[in-house]
Protein backbone atom coordinates (compact mmCIF):
# COMPACT_ATOMS: atom_id res chain seq x y z
CA UNK A 1 0.00 0.00 0.00
CA UNK A 2 1.49 3.38 -1.15
CA UNK A 3 1.32 6.57 1.19
CA UNK A 4 -1.87 8.48 -0.03
CA UNK A 5 -0.82 12.11 -1.09
CA UNK A 6 -3.73 14.40 0.39
CA UNK A 7 -5.84 16.54 -1.68
CA UNK A 8 -6.17 19.72 -0.11
CA UNK A 9 -7.07 23.29 -1.02
CA UNK A 10 -4.55 24.46 1.27
CA UNK A 11 -1.31 22.18 -0.64
CA UNK A 12 -2.29 23.74 -4.16
CA UNK A 13 0.64 25.51 -5.61
CA UNK A 14 0.26 29.81 -5.09
CA UNK A 15 -0.90 30.51 -8.39
CA UNK A 16 -3.48 27.89 -8.82
CA UNK A 17 -5.07 29.25 -5.19
CA UNK A 18 -5.02 32.64 -6.11
CA UNK A 19 -7.02 31.42 -9.92
CA UNK A 20 -9.63 30.11 -6.92
CA UNK A 21 -9.31 33.71 -5.03
CA UNK A 22 -11.15 37.25 -5.36
CA UNK A 23 -8.59 39.36 -4.28
CA UNK A 24 -8.85 43.08 -3.19
CA UNK A 25 -6.81 45.58 -2.37
CA UNK A 26 -7.85 47.93 0.14
CA UNK A 27 -6.64 51.46 2.94
CA UNK A 28 -6.91 50.57 6.56
CA UNK A 29 -5.78 53.01 9.31
CA UNK A 30 -3.86 52.80 12.27
CA UNK A 31 -0.05 52.69 13.57
CA UNK A 32 2.32 52.74 10.39
CA UNK A 33 2.52 56.19 9.42
CA UNK A 34 1.12 58.30 6.42
CA UNK A 35 2.34 55.56 4.01
CA UNK A 36 -0.10 53.02 5.21
CA UNK A 37 -2.66 55.31 5.52
CA UNK A 38 -2.89 56.70 2.06
CA UNK A 39 -1.86 53.70 0.18
CA UNK A 40 -3.92 50.51 -0.79
CA UNK A 41 -1.37 47.94 0.95
CA UNK A 42 -3.84 45.43 2.68
CA UNK A 43 -5.02 42.14 0.98
CA UNK A 44 -8.02 40.68 1.04
CA UNK A 45 -8.63 36.97 -0.41
CA UNK A 46 -11.71 34.77 -0.71
CA UNK A 47 -11.38 31.41 -1.89
CA UNK A 48 -14.43 31.20 -3.90
CA UNK A 49 -14.71 27.09 -4.11
CA UNK A 50 -15.15 27.44 -0.05
CA UNK A 51 -15.91 31.04 0.66
CA UNK A 52 -13.00 30.97 3.35
CA UNK A 53 -11.44 34.43 3.73
CA UNK A 54 -7.92 35.69 4.92
CA UNK A 55 -6.61 39.07 5.34
CA UNK A 56 -3.14 41.17 6.09
CA UNK A 57 -3.14 44.76 6.60
CA UNK A 58 -0.33 45.07 9.08
CA UNK A 59 2.72 45.47 6.59
CA UNK A 60 3.69 48.67 4.27
CA UNK A 61 4.46 46.37 1.41
CA UNK A 62 0.93 45.48 -0.56
CA UNK A 63 3.27 42.34 -1.82
CA UNK A 64 4.34 41.05 1.97
CA UNK A 65 0.75 41.38 2.73
CA UNK A 66 -0.73 39.52 0.00
CA UNK A 67 2.26 36.87 1.04
CA UNK A 68 0.77 36.90 4.56
CA UNK A 69 -2.71 36.75 3.59
CA UNK A 70 -2.34 33.73 1.89
CA UNK A 71 -0.70 32.27 4.20
CA UNK A 72 -3.35 32.84 6.99
CA UNK A 73 -6.03 31.58 3.90
CA UNK A 74 -4.25 28.20 3.54
CA UNK A 75 -4.29 27.58 7.48
CA UNK A 76 -8.10 28.94 7.42
CA UNK A 77 -8.54 26.59 4.66
CA UNK A 78 -6.79 23.49 6.59
CA UNK A 79 -9.09 24.33 9.54
CA UNK A 80 -12.33 24.86 7.83
CA UNK A 81 -12.66 22.34 4.86
CA UNK A 82 -12.12 18.28 5.31
CA UNK A 83 -10.86 16.65 2.25
CA UNK A 84 -13.13 14.17 0.56
CA UNK A 85 -12.28 10.72 0.23
CA UNK A 86 -14.48 8.75 -1.92
CA UNK A 87 -14.98 5.74 0.16
CA UNK A 88 -14.46 6.36 4.48
CA UNK A 89 -12.74 3.43 5.84
CA UNK A 90 -13.99 2.37 9.30
CA UNK A 91 -12.36 3.98 12.32
CA UNK A 92 -10.03 1.60 13.22
CA UNK A 93 -8.69 0.99 10.04
CA UNK A 94 -5.57 2.45 9.20
CA UNK A 95 -4.58 5.23 6.59
CA UNK A 96 -1.45 5.69 5.81
CA UNK A 97 0.00 9.02 6.02
CA UNK A 98 1.10 11.38 3.32
CA UNK A 99 4.38 11.03 1.76
CA UNK A 100 4.89 14.64 3.38
CA UNK A 101 3.39 13.74 6.96
CA UNK A 102 5.81 10.58 6.93
CA UNK A 103 9.29 12.87 5.80
CA UNK A 104 7.98 15.41 8.74
CA UNK A 105 7.60 12.70 11.47
CA UNK A 106 11.24 11.80 12.78
CA UNK A 107 11.05 9.37 16.19
CA UNK A 108 7.78 9.98 16.36
CA UNK A 109 7.69 13.91 16.64
CA UNK A 110 6.39 15.98 13.78
CA UNK A 111 8.97 18.73 12.84
CA UNK A 112 7.41 21.97 11.14
CA UNK A 113 7.33 25.33 12.31
CA UNK A 114 3.46 27.30 12.34
CA UNK A 115 5.03 29.78 9.95
CA UNK A 116 6.36 27.37 7.37
CA UNK A 117 4.78 26.61 3.98
CA UNK A 118 4.12 23.00 4.87
CA UNK A 119 2.28 23.74 8.13
CA UNK A 120 -1.14 24.20 6.49
CA UNK A 121 -1.54 21.04 4.45
CA UNK A 122 0.21 18.79 7.65
CA UNK A 123 -2.85 20.73 9.89
CA UNK A 124 -4.90 19.38 7.06
CA UNK A 125 -4.12 16.10 7.30
CA UNK A 126 -4.11 16.04 11.26
CA UNK A 127 -7.47 17.19 11.50
CA UNK A 128 -8.76 14.78 9.11
CA UNK A 129 -7.32 12.21 11.10
CA UNK A 130 -9.29 13.52 13.95
CA UNK A 131 -12.35 13.84 12.55
CA UNK A 132 -11.72 10.40 10.31
CA UNK A 133 -11.35 8.83 14.23
CA UNK A 134 -14.62 10.97 15.88
CA UNK A 135 -12.38 12.94 17.70
CA UNK A 136 -10.55 10.27 19.21
CA UNK A 137 -7.09 11.04 20.04
CA UNK A 138 -5.14 7.95 20.72
CA UNK A 139 -6.85 6.99 17.27
CA UNK A 140 -6.19 9.65 15.36
CA UNK A 141 -2.52 9.60 16.38
CA UNK A 142 -1.79 6.42 15.90
CA UNK A 143 -3.43 7.08 12.25
CA UNK A 144 -0.47 9.23 11.56
CA UNK A 145 2.13 7.00 13.63
CA UNK A 146 2.90 9.67 16.31
CA UNK A 147 2.16 10.34 19.95
CA UNK A 148 -1.44 11.48 20.81
CA UNK A 149 0.09 14.32 22.76
CA UNK A 150 2.55 15.10 19.82
CA UNK A 151 -0.69 15.36 17.42
CA UNK A 152 -2.28 17.38 20.38
CA UNK A 153 0.37 19.39 20.10
CA UNK A 154 0.95 20.03 16.79
CA UNK A 155 -3.01 20.67 16.26
CA UNK A 156 -2.76 23.30 19.21
CA UNK A 157 -0.48 25.16 17.74
CA UNK A 158 -3.18 26.90 15.60
CA UNK A 159 -5.93 28.04 17.86
CA UNK A 160 -9.30 27.32 15.64
CA UNK A 161 -7.77 24.31 14.78
CA UNK A 162 -7.74 23.57 18.09
CA UNK A 163 -11.26 24.66 19.03
CA UNK A 164 -12.51 22.76 16.13
CA UNK A 165 -11.14 19.24 17.75
CA UNK A 166 -11.85 20.81 21.35
CA UNK A 167 -15.91 20.84 19.27
CA UNK A 168 -15.83 18.00 17.39
CA UNK A 169 -14.62 15.87 20.42
CA UNK A 170 -17.52 17.64 22.83
CA UNK A 171 -20.46 16.13 19.65
CA UNK A 172 -19.10 13.23 20.28
CA UNK A 173 -19.49 12.90 23.85
CA UNK A 174 -15.73 13.35 24.68
CA UNK A 175 -13.64 14.95 27.51
CA UNK A 176 -11.90 18.00 26.52
CA UNK A 177 -8.28 17.77 25.82
CA UNK A 178 -5.45 19.90 27.50
CA UNK A 179 -2.35 20.35 26.26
Amino acid sequence: MTPRSIDHPAGLPKAQLLDQCETRTGKVGGPGGQHRNKVETACFLTHLPSGVRAQASERRSLAENRQVALHRLRIALAVHVRSESPQQPPRDTPVPASELWQSRCVGGRIRCAADHDDFPLLLAEALDAWHRCSGDARHAAASLQVTATQLARFTARERLAWASVQELRKQHRLAPLRV
